[in-house]
């Protein structure tokens, strides 16, 4: 997952991460231990934002000695579909030996979310785009750090999308409907192409070719999204259709275009293509940005940020960085 498990501020998160940074310093004194732990006490945000960080720092610490440590540092490395689930499964012991949730092939994805990822048909690491034909020759696209589930028969094909975003060129069947589930509502599309993205909270669809028919889960409100549309809807309501980005789909061929993209909408993007944390400080965050990125050198799509906006990027560790103003 891209963000923290639910919504911190930038100034708790920076503020936790500069004393993950000095009680790692050699020997930190009893003085700075108290005043930590003062900060600690003054609000249970802090609390959450010192965990979170945590996770992201025991990522990058050492490993177990021996067979053990090796084991992991692979793990940690390689594709997690080139991995057994019970090799998975076991190496989150090792590596999470002090805390489960130091361990990540995603770097800061919650436990559940983690474990969930595993047990899917489809999943992606970080900084991974994978490209899928389907057993009915529909084509799938899994953006980073997804994971999707596929349930075909005889009389449907369903895809079940656990967390991410994909995209998807139907194949013609006419005797079985193309189908979509998440948390948040089923989809139904009608000869076509089109997106899905599921943030917390909300998910958004894009219809790129066809119409894709939308129906809430929880109140059933039904709608139907026609091709160059756009709709971010939850389990309760639909939002206001409105046109699409034709650059949404430009992650499959892992450049990220941004036509009047909000800076922090981008920073949360790139987050997803390389490990640690990737922050963006609310006074940027509005800054609109037009250009492409490319996904697979997240270095470089901050020095072309850096080069074009009043911005500067904040390196408090190789894996803490943050989009500050300059």
């Amino acid at each position: 997952m891209a963000s923290p498990e639910r919504t911190l501020s930038h100034a708790s998160l920076q503020q936790a991460a500069n004393w993950y940074v000095l009680l790692h310093d050699d020997a930190p004194s009893a003085q700075l231990r108290a005043q930590w732990q003062a900060w600690l006490d003054q609000q249970p945000e802090h609390r959450d934002a010192w965990r979170y960080v945590e996770r992201v720092g025991q990522r990058f610490a050492p490993l177990q000695t021996g067979g053990e440590r090796e084991l992991a540092s692979r793990m940690l490395r390689d594709d997690p579909r080139r991995i057994s689930r019970r090799q998975g499964l076991k190496t989150l012991l090792v590596v999470g030996a002090g805390s489960l949730l130091g361990w990540g092939t995603w770097r800061t994805t919650p436990l559940p979310r983690l474990v969930a990822g595993w047990s899917a048909d489809f999943v992606t690491g970080t900084g991974e785009t994978r490209e899928t034909l389907l057993a009915d020759g529909s084509h799938l696209w899994l953006r980073a750090q997804s994971a999707v589930d596929a349930a075909f028969d005889t009389e449907q094909r369903l895809l079940r999308l656990r967390f991410g975003e994909v995209l998807i060129d139907t194949a013609k069947d006419a005797t079985r409907p193309f189908l979509l589930e998440n948390q948040h509502g089923r989809l139904r599309a009608l000869g076509t192409r089109f997106g899905v993205r599921q943030d917390d909270g909300i998910t958004r669809l894009s219809v790129y070719q066809g119409a894709v028919e939308v129906r809430t889960a929880d109140s059933g409100q039904l709608s139907v999204i026609e091709a160059g549309q756009r709709v971010d809807f939850d389990g309760l309501s639909l939002g206001t259709p409105a046109p699409v980005q034709l650059a949404g789909e430009s992650w499959t061929r892992q450049v990220l275009v941004a036509d009047d993209m909000p800076l922090g909408e981008l920073i949360t993007a790139l987050s997803r293509y390389r490990h640690g944390h990737l922050g963006c400080h609310p006074a940027v965050a509005q800054l609109p940005v037009m250009g492409a990125f490319p996904l697979g050198d997240t270095e470089q799509a901050l020095e072309l940020l850096s080069a074009a906006l009043p911005i500067r990027v904040h390196r408090l560790t190789d894996w803490w960085l943050s989009v500050e103003p300059a």
